[in-house]
């Protein structure tokens, strides 16, 4: 057997295996579309039913009037919008001042910043919940808004490896010719950095449209509820209707899957070259 020939084995094998390990992942999401437009009592059928019969369009339909859509996707996308815009407006500029700048205490308070990674959420769940009542936040949407305005750590430390595998000498000749330490910043590492910047806000678009354990917690007022708290309301004393529930399963689910389509690249040489130095 000729190199070539092995080479081409190894090929065809690896695309195989792939192939079969997204039929695995994507059976999940193909089950929550097809529920999605079936009829109740089709559901639970044994074997199961991949292709519903009818195709109940009607389903999107119903659970749209079936809870305040409209109001709970506004309030969805304010948090997703301003905490996603939060978490990209400060955590690059913490992870390039711990990256690329001296100061006094960085290496102890980045030192820190790893610890609080991992600091359970469960732990700081109520003190951070007396915190924002002492504030009068509960009820409103500040809570799940206003933290992302001051870093994520787990984002401050992918973007300070990506910073760290940028060439000081960038910085070094921007200095001479006399930019300030801010404008290095905005004008030449933060555009090489766009590509962990922009992995880094669609994972905290992702966290929160899709956060349930957040809005329980801090939204008191039903005109002030999330598409992830309206889908409990699906669940009642007489049953769960299942085909309405994946509907607006469904369509919480697209806006991330359009997202990742069309910054895949970007994300994975986000995600592939934070690890290059640090």
């Amino acid at each position: 057997m000729t190199a070539k020939t092995v080479r081409n084995v190894k090929r065809i094998s690896a695309h195989l295996f792939l192939l079969i390990a997204a039929v695995f992942f994507l059976a999940p999401f193909i089950w929550m579309v097809s529920t999605s437009l079936k009829p109740l009592e089709q559901v639970f059928t044994f074997p199961p039913e991949w292709i519903p019969k009818p195709f109940m369009w009607s389903n999107y339909v119903d659970a749209m009037t079936y809870i305040p859509f409209f109001t709970y996707l506004k309030n969805t996308l304010i948090i997703t919008g301003f905490s996603t815009l939060g978490v990209v407006l400060t955590s690059p500029l913490v992870a390039y001042s711990f990256a690329k700048l001296q100061w006094r205490g960085s290496k102890t308070l980045f030192l820190i910043t790893i610890a609080v990674m991992m600091i359970p959420g469960q732990v700081t769940m109520i003190p951070l919940f007396l915190l924002f009542d002492k504030l009068n936040w509960i009820g409103t949407l500040l809570p799940l808004i206003i933290p992302a305005f001051f870093g994520v750590p787990f984002y401050i430390f992918l973007l300070r490896q990506f910073f760290m595998g940028l060439p000081n000498e960038l910085k070094d000749a921007a200095r001479i010719d006399g930019a300030g330490e801010f404008r290095i910043y905005w004008q030449i590492m933060l555009p090489l950095a766009k590509s962990a910047v922009l992995a880094v806000g669609l994972f905290q678009f992702m966290a929160s449209w899709t956060d349930f354990m957040g809005p329980l917690l801090y939204l008191t007022n039903p005109e002030s509820y999330t598409l992830s708290l309206g889908l409990q309301q699906f669940q009642s004393q007489k049953g769960t209707e299942w085909g309405l529930m994946m509907a607006v399963s469904t369509i919480m689910t697209a806006p991330i899957i359009i997202l990742f389509f069309f910054l895949q690249k970007t994300f994975i040489q986000g995600i592939t070259f934070s690890g290059i130095k640090g």
